[in-house]
């Protein structure tokens, strides 16, 4: 693993040269940050099949609460992904979705056009937790059309393999997922390999 990270670090390095950045630069500009984090989402190798390549990719990957640079090079084909997290018994959202559905809601607010998938099934009350998000949402503006519910997973990996499909069926061009920092690096990977290389996966931490 230690000799495919260095792969994938001299790889960064020279796409970042190109872009005339540096390392240093990356590390001390949270923007610069963002293109980085940009770069390794599209190169070759990460958005291959290989898992050691995903998964080394995504671990180089700064985590920020900054919109990643495919929402403003293509707002309309690239999907917020919401993921979701337990609600209360009574079916209820707790804070730390909410904290997930806040970091959304900004970005949504920021790309008006781009479409929103909220993931999540584990009902409480019969409500599921997408049902929840989705409805926290169109509470505070956004329109119930441009929400896509994805209402059976119930795991991380389950949440990939099945927003996986939605994207496809709507020929998403790319996808932004948002959660919690402590989440949101397994979820890339998770994602990364559920796409099979067809799509770039990008990240927001709800901060």
């Amino acid at each position: 693993m230690r000799v495919v990270r260095r792969t994938v670090l001299a790889a960064t390095v020279a796409a970042t040269a190109t872009l005339g950045l540096s390392t240093g630069q990356a590390a001390a500009t949270p923007s610069v940050d963002t293109i980085v984090n940009g770069i390794l989402s599209i190169t070759p190798l990460c958005q291959g099949t290989i898992d050691e390549l995903i998964i080394a990719c995504t671990e180089l990957e700064k985590l920020t609460p900054r919109f990643p640079v495919m929402l403003d090079m293509n707002p309309i084909g690239t999907h917020l992904v919401v993921l979701g997290a337990g609600l209360t018994e009574d079916g209820k959202i707790q804070p730390v979705l909410e904290q997930r559905l806040e970091a959304a809601l900004r970005a949504a607010e920021r790309y008006p056009t781009a479409p929103i998938v909220v993931t999540g099934g584990v009902p409480r009350d019969g409500i599921t937790e997408a049902g929840a998000m989705k409805e926290w949402l169109v509470s505070r503006g956004i329109p119930p059309e441009r929400i896509i519910e994805e209402p059976e997973s119930t795991s991380t990996v389950e949440n990939a393999r099945f927003t996986n499909d939605v994207l496809l069926e709507r020929r998403a061009t790319g996808a932004v997922l948002v959660t919690n920092r402590d989440h949101l690096e397994r979820a890339m990977i998770n994602f990364r390999q559920a796409v099979d290389a067809r799509i770039p996966v990008a990240g927001i931490v709800a901060a």
